[in-house]
């Protein structure tokens, strides 16, 4: 038998397993073991973990992801945290964690599986514990709107009162026209910031016609070319929400990400630009 069939017999008998053991094993070294390993990882015939036995991750075949619970000790005590607040709920919404709970999530790439939500018009992430399916996450994930609805019902709920109609005709279309020279002048900031500072454009994907588009650019560095993920909003306050979001699409493309607004950031969310979010180059123009 191959080495690579020897340890892919391995994986599938013993795995998570660290490769140290699988070397012991085949009776190899760790670095002729670590190679072939990669080999195996590139043609899709084994998994590896982001989870870390000291400086190590653990490789795993298909129908093993379960078994990746017993190595959750070798957590941080926030990932621990977070860990277990996903175990017991099995969907949470990020904007309703605390930061240090958001970053840990994303930090916990093996059990925390990220998740897009569109609603009323607003992107929002959660977070699904791996190992249950999209139908009950999303069963979940309704759940946690309607009761939202329901307690801000009961919030904002009085007694029929008479609504007051003002012509607002004149008014209606004045906004109109001064919000589509607004879009206008923010693509054209966009372009004129990328040229100033020597970005070149690779790829564009239009998320809000003029308000909300995305790029890929590439900024020139005395060390070569850099690619960005770059989100540039036309919003007038930007949150936390807005920056997840981003990151979150970033993250996906193995992009750092590049954020551009005409809007200020809420105070709250600036501070954050130096925790949650330090690895983010946020811009104003």
């Amino acid at each position: 038998m191959e080495a690579n069939d020897r340890i892919l017999a391995i994986v599938k008998e013993k795995g998570p397993i660290l490769p140290v053991q699988i070397a012991r094993e085949i009776n190899d070294n760790i670095l002729m073991t670590s190679a072939r390993l990669s080999e195996l990882l590139c043609t899709k015939q084994i998994k590896i973990s982001s989870l870390k036995v000291g400086s190590s991750p653990l490789y795993y075949s298909q129908g093993q992801e379960n078994k990746l619970q017993n190595f959750a000790d070798n957590l941080n005590q926030m990932e621990k945290k977070a860990y277990s607040l996903l175990l017991q709920n099995k969907v949470l919404r990020d904007s309703a964690q605390e930061p240090a709970i958001r970053v840990a999530l994303r930090e916990v790439k093996d059990f925390a599986v990220p998740l897009q939500v569109n609603y009323e018009n607003k992107t929002e992430i959660f977070w699904k514990w791996y190992l249950i399916g999209s139908k009950e996450a999303e069963s979940s994930i309704k759940n946690i709107f309607s009761k939202k609805e329901a307690a801000q019902k009961k919030v904002f709920e009085k007694p029929e009162e008479k609504i007051k109609k003002e012509p607002i005709e004149l008014k209606k279309d004045t906004t109109k026209i001064k919000k589509t020279v607004d879009k206008d002048l923010f693509l054209k900031e966009v372009h004129n910031f990328f040229n100033r500072n020597k970005i070149n454009i690779i790829e564009t994907t239009d998320i809000k016609k003029n308000t909300e588009v995305d790029f890929i650019v590439e900024l020139q560095t005395t060390i070569g070319n850099v690619k960005y993920f770059c989100k540039t909003k036309n919003k007038k306050k930007i949150n936390e929400g807005d920056l997840s979001s981003a990151l979150l699409n970033a993250q996906s493309r193995n992009l750092p990400l590049l954020f551009l607004t005409a809007g200020k950031i809420s105070k709250k969310t600036k501070e954050q630009l130096n925790t949650d979010f330090k690895n983010i180059v946020y811009r104003e123009i």
